[in-house]
């Protein structure tokens, strides 16, 4: 038995059960009070494991979206309600963190074919590139910059960017 929310009298199990049956009926107001009673230890919870407060809201709004939706999957034989909540929580929470290390990878890959494909340049080419696409300066600007003229700049730069384009392709057909 927890605790309920306002009164701090203790709240049965059959009571917890009889919310959750009365959602999976369809019953707005019987979400509304599930919710008040255990997002504080849904959102808790999250939040521990995530390290994020944003991640923790996000969570704790999709357990109970999938609480609505799935309520008429609810069997108490199977654990407590808050049992039941708390196991949704923790999965939501376990599959960001999974999917964030996801896309580090792939970032770290990225960045790494990318360095990759920029060793492929000769040191013009790189100069070029480097001052027109991170300093964001136009191909007259680059000539300026470097005091050449504009057609040797956009000749390196249009080399430059073919070179890139094969090493990057060449790079996603490797494994």
């Amino acid at each position: 038995m927890l605790y309920g929310a306002i009164s701090g009298a203790p709240v049965p199990e059959t009571d917890w059960v009889a919310l959750v049956r009365a959602i999976a009926a369809g019953d707005q107001v019987a979400l509304h009070s599930l919710y008040e009673r255990s997002h504080r230890l849904v959102f808790t919870l999250i939040l521990r494991m995530t390290f994020s407060r944003q991640a923790a809201e996000e969570l704790t709004l999709e357990v109970f979206h999938e609480v609505w939706r799935r309520a008429y999957r609810y069997d108490p034989s199977d654990g407590t309600v808050l049992g039941w909540l708390m196991k949704q929580a923790r999965f939501r929470a376990l599959a960001r963190l999974g999917a964030e290390p996801g896309k580090k990878y792939e970032f770290e890959a990225e960045r790494r074919a990318l360095h990759t494909a920029l060793d492929t340049l000769t040191p013009e080419e790189r100069q070029v590139i480097e001052a027109a696409f991170f300093c964001e300066l136009t191909q007259v600007e680059v000539a300026i910059r470097l005091k050449k003229p504009l057609a040797t700049i956009t000749a390196r730069l249009q080399s430059g960017l073919h070179k890139l384009r094969e090493a990057l392709a060449e790079g996603e057909k490797s494994p």
